[in-house]
């Protein structure tokens, strides 16, 4: 029988327990997403959906972190080039629908930095796990474009509007511990429990009943679905801001570690 992860090279496959599909992402910077893995990571969630031999799917990172986000290569290239801005759009939209609509629960382990299309995944999960030290940053208005990918349809309904606003207009960090206090995730354990207690999840889903528990899922996620038009506009706006001088400048600044200076132009 054909593998059915051989299309995704840039994520690592093993399984941990009978049921369980556990997928790593493991790259250099922080297990940064290039090119190749933000396609990867919009389309494995349908494999997973189709995998007969799966019942639950479990995110985490290697190494230090969780994910760093996009990579500088691929954050250039959706600036410079709109061909690549165009797909990369198309994309992030299919990573947050693939994996609401994927059948399959989803359970995230959180450790390190936490930022870009790896938190999309991450916080879209149906369980997320997260180590106290967590650093989970939506970093879009920091970068010089709006809070596009999963946030307008995610953190609203997670953590309440007021929450959800003060972290995105101002990119503040939120540590593990916050993230739970204040609902944008599941749970929040000691750093040395997350991947253990996330594969206990994963577990006791797996022995669960499986349509209940995919039908249950189903339901809950009409709260996104409902959230569509938002989402669009988020990205939209997003990439309409990737093509300008307040992106350069975000970028530029990350790659100088330095605070960036916004002069673009204020009028909407």
């Amino acid at each position: 029988m054909s593998d059915p992860y051989a299309d995704f090279p840039h994520l690592r496959f093993d399984r941990p327990s009978p049921g369980v599909l556990r997928i790593t992402l493991d790259g250099p910077g922080l297990n940064a997403v290039d090119h190749a893995a933000h396609r990867e990571l919009a389309d494995v969630w349908r494999a997973v959906d189709r995998d007969p031999e799966t019942n639950v799917a479990l995110l985490q990172g290697a190494g230090r972190a969780f994910s760093a986000g996009g990579s500088f290569d691929l954050l250039e290239d959706i600036t410079t080039d709109y061909a690549v801005r165009l797909r990369i759009l198309r994309e992030a939209r299919d990573l947050v629908f693939n994996v609401i609509e994927c059948a399959k629960p989803i359970v995230s382990a959180i450790h390190g930095p936490a930022v870009g299309a790896g938190l999309v995944a991450a916080l879209l999960a149906d369980v997320s796990v997260a180590a106290r030290s967590a650093r989970i940053i939506d970093g879009h208005t920091r970068l010089g474009v709006a809070a596009g990918d999963h946030a307008a349809i995610c953190w609203p309904l997670l953590c309440g509007m007021a929450k959800a606003k003060y972290h995105l207009l101002t990119c503040e960090p939120l540590s593990g511990e916050e993230a739970e206090r204040i609902g944008l995730v599941s749970l929040c354990v000691d750093d040395d429990a997350v991947h253990d207690t996330a594969l206990e999840v994963a577990e006791r889903l797996s022995r669960g009943a499986q349509q209940a528990i995919r039908w249950t899922k189903h339901t809950l996620n009409h709260w996104y679905r409902a959230q569509a038009a938002v989402l669009d506009a988020s990205l939209a706006y997003e990439f309409l801001g990737f093509g300008g001088p307040d992106a350069r400048e975000g970028l530029a600044s990350h790659r100088d570690k330095r605070e960036p200076r916004f002069d673009g132009p204020t009028s909407e």
